[in-house]
């Protein structure tokens, strides 16, 4: 075989395990379990989750005066909406006597009343009224020792985890568009995702696996900016048409491991916020938010605008393919042309507390 003879049949391996699938039967599978897969002992999996700032839910999905579970970083949540319209996060479980207050419970006023004895709690965890009771016992007029910050931006609410209870080290940041009503609703196309948080991460500076896994004619290149827990990668590259070249631009920024959006410029304008969020230590739920103009400049302008939105996500799909089964690899064996994988670990490195 010549040193240029293709190596691969085809380009895009992962091919056979999406080709039969119908649009119904492939948004099913996005969110499916997979059954039988190893455990997370036997894939690596087993290391500390990183701390930063996480999405819970879409600001749309919790309305005043409503509780609902959540599960996230390997625990039980409860999320509510005050009177006041803030959104408030407690570890779920009822410091009496361990009822979850996701489910039965109800708000009063801005306070949360567990589902069990009515008893009464503050976003931090502090009892405010125990309707049998004479007096509060001491300790339960104290914060809990587990916090959830809590703020909203971007249509999403946001929660801060560290696992050992420092406060935020940085805010969320806003993105204009989101809030813009000459940009739409958000297109939103969600997966689980059986694997670590970290593996997902690295696939964005793994320059090699765009061509074999999502068959790019070239490995991309991109400049990347390193500046403390920011992240910045810039694309910028043209496509042609029958009205001549145009140009355009790939900006993906990710702070810290929860915050990360992608806007897509010149041929078409595009903002996709990825809300990733741990459950479990082998399982991510991702949903990706896109917004765009209602009216793009030009008519070509809106039919890039919708490609965009199908190849980011035929790209995950094809992704998760690798994901669902990977294993972490503490010490990989990397080569030219891998991409900045190792500077990207040293980078990830900071947000691990341990």
């Amino acid at each position: 075989m010549a040193d240029d003879a293709p190596r691969f049949a085809s380009p895009v391996a992962v091919a056979a395990a999406l080709a039969d699938m119908t649009p119904e039967q492939r948004a099913a599978w996005r969110t499916a379990d997979v059954p039988g897969r190893p455990s997370v002992a036997e894939r690596n999996l087993d290391i500390s989750f990183p701390f930063g700032w996480f999405p819970a839910l879409l600001s749309s999905e919790l309305a005043a005066g409503e509780v609902k579970p959540l599960r996230y970083f390997g625990r039980d949540l409860v999320v509510w909406r005050g009177e006041d319209g803030v959104a408030r996060m407690l570890d779920a479980h009822c410091r009496h006597l361990g009822a979850h207050m996701g489910y039965g419970g109800r708000v009063a006023g801005n306070l949360l009343e567990c589902p069990f004895h009515a008893w009464r709690w503050d976003g931090e965890g502090v009892v405010h009224d125990i309707p049998y009771a004479q007096t509060l016992p001491p300790r339960l007029q104290k914060p809990c020792e587990t916090q959830w910050p809590v703020t909203e931006a971007n249509r999403l609410i946001w929660f801060w985890y560290h696992p050992q209870g420092l406060a935020p080290q940085w805010e969320v940041e806003i993105y204009p568009e989101t809030s813009d009503p000459a940009w739409t609703d958000y297109e939103i196309f969600e997966w689980r995702v059986f694997g670590s948080l970290q593996n997902m991460a690295e696939n964005a500076v793994d320059t090699a696996h765009f061509r074999y896994v999502h068959g790019t004619a070239t490995f991309p290149t991109s400049e990347m900016i390193w500046d403390g827990p920011r992240r910045t990668s810039i694309i910028d590259a043209g496509v042609d048409t029958r009205q001549g070249r145009m140009e355009s631009r790939i900006e993906a920024r990710m702070i810290g491991p929860g915050q990360s959006a992608t806007r897509f410029t010149g041929v078409a304008e595009t903002l996709l916020v990825a809300a990733v969020t741990p459950v479990e230590k082998d399982e991510v739920r991702v949903r990706f938010c896109f917004t765009q103009p209602r009216e793009q400049a030009t008519p070509i302008a809106t039919m890039f605008a919708a490609g965009f939105v199908h190849e980011v996500c035929r790209q995950l799909d094809q992704d998760k393919v690798i994901w669902d089964h990977q294993r972490y690899l503490p010490r990989p064996v990397i080569c030219d042309g891998d991409g900045p994988i190792l500077r990207f670990r040293q980078y990830y490195n900071q947000f691990y507390a341990d």
